[in-house]
């Protein structure tokens, strides 16, 4: 696994460099051990699945408020997305900043996001399978969302949104207020 930083401190694409032979592929998705190197102790909770029926939908974004966050594993395991982490964390000097990568099947990378950030993602193909490992339980009490298309971030997503969940499409803009998440 060869571990990439991104210019957002503690965000990385890691890429699981597959084995092929004649019977196909062969890739770890996981490994506690070579994770120690970047992210110290972390340990997994809970494993989710999504699967995204048609191109152009955008799930996201989403995050959860101290004493509930979390880092997450997001992998996309079958077809290809634009998957966008935004740094929420106060004290950064990269606030509000977001990161963008192409996540497929085909590639087998993956991002880790930590703690502090939210999460998003839009599907570049139909039928979009991710696989997210968490390090927190989900706590609805401590969920946070934001608007996929709030200008203060304003993320270039490549395809125009052909479908957002109600939920989604009702959280509301960040405030001028809103001074990030304390950690």
């Amino acid at each position: 696994m060869n571990f990439v930083p991104t210019a957002l401190e503690g965000l990385f694409i890691v890429d699981s460099q597959a084995k092929s032979d004649e019977r196909g592929k062969f890739s770890r998705l996981f490994c506690q051990g070579a994770l120690k190197a970047t992210q110290a102790n972390l340990n997994i909770v809970q494993v989710n699945y999504s699967c995204t029926a048609k191109r152009g939908a955008i799930r996201g974004l989403h995050s959860q408020a101290v004493p509930a966050t979390e880092t997450k594993f997001v992998r996309c395991i079958e077809g290809e997305v634009f998957d966008v982490a935004v740094d929420l964390r106060a004290s950064s000097s990269t606030f509000l900043h977001w990161h963008s990568e192409i996540l497929s099947a085909d590639s087998n990378n993956m991002m880790i996001i930590p703690d502090g950030f939210a999460h998003g993602f839009q599907a570049l193909t139909d039928n979009v399978k991710m696989l997210y490992l968490h390090t927190e339980f989900y706590q609805p009490e401590y969920e946070l969302g934001f608007r996929y298309d709030d200008p203060t971030m304003n993320i270039k997503w490549p395809l125009i949104c052909s479908e957002i969940s109600e939920k989604d499409r009702n959280h509301p803009l960040i405030s001028k207020d809103f001074s990030g998440v304390s950690l």
